[in-house]
């Protein structure tokens, strides 16, 4: 006896699955095909398409950052600042090999020395110490309920914080790149993180530019160093 089919049976497709599975080689991980952002259907859709961009094409730091049609400014700062929380994650891993309480005492980024603002009042940390607590700080305040509670519409009063969590982020990179320059660059070449940042702060002013004190070449600018305050030389928070 032969069985026949249902026209459902026969007509449905399989669901796109865009997940690791349970079992899944490293060097297979993420091999789905990037598609465009009206195509997922998920609430977490603006954080799948960056991440999917970034895979895809990471060299295209204008087009990581360009933000896609129909949806809010706010709401994809908001993911590019996660992402960057996460992928900074992996410098911190690189950075321990060199940087510690004996090699950086002090969190300091050439002659601007930080305090660190995860105490009860600002504290001088270690720079890997000050560095972990402000990533840690950073996801926090990102997955704060009470100033997120939306990853699709962001409240005005919670706006703020985007140029804060910013300002502190880079000075990680700050310190990198003056105080451990190999692990820095090594790192850079590879990932284009600080390119992305530094592309996401001019297009959205989310770090004032007289503190953006990595050299934009090869060349130092001391004109433009020395015309900075000496009141800011020594930054708290």
């Amino acid at each position: 006896m032969t069985s026949t089919a249902s026209p459902t049976e026969t007509t449905l497709k399989p669901a796109l699955v865009r997940r690791n599975l349970p079992g899944t080689k490293l060097e297979d991980a993420y091999q789905f095909p990037h598609i465009s952002l009206d195509k997922y259907e998920s609430a977490f859709a603006l954080q799948e398409y960056l991440q999917s961009l970034i895979r895809t094409d990471k060299e295209n730091i204008d087009l990581l950052v360009e933000l896609p049609p129909g949806h809010e400014e706010e709401a994809w700062q908001y993911e590019h600042l996660r992402q960057l929380c996460l992928e900074l994650n992996y410098l911190v891993v690189q950075l321990e090999a060199e940087c510690n309480r004996q090699s950086c005492p002090e969190m300091k980024a050439d002659e601007w020395m930080y305090l660190c603002a995860a105490h009860q009042s600002p504290t001088n940390c270690c720079a890997i110490d000050y560095i972990v607590h402000t990533l840690d700080g950073a996801t926090t305040l990102l997955n704060s309920q009470k100033y997120f509670p939306s990853r699709i519409s962001i409240p005005e009063s919670s706006l703020k914080h985007y140029q804060s969590i910013a300002r502190r982020l880079y000075r990680i990179f700050a310190h990198a790149w003056f105080h451990h320059r190999e692990v820095f660059e090594a790192f850079e070449n590879e990932n284009l993180l600080y390119a992305r940042f530094l592309k996401l702060s001019d297009r959205y002013g989310l770090v004032a530019k007289n503190l953006l004190i990595i050299p934009r070449s090869n060349d130092i600018d001391n004109d433009s160093r020395d015309n900075i305050p000496s009141s800011e030389v020594s930054e708290l928070t």
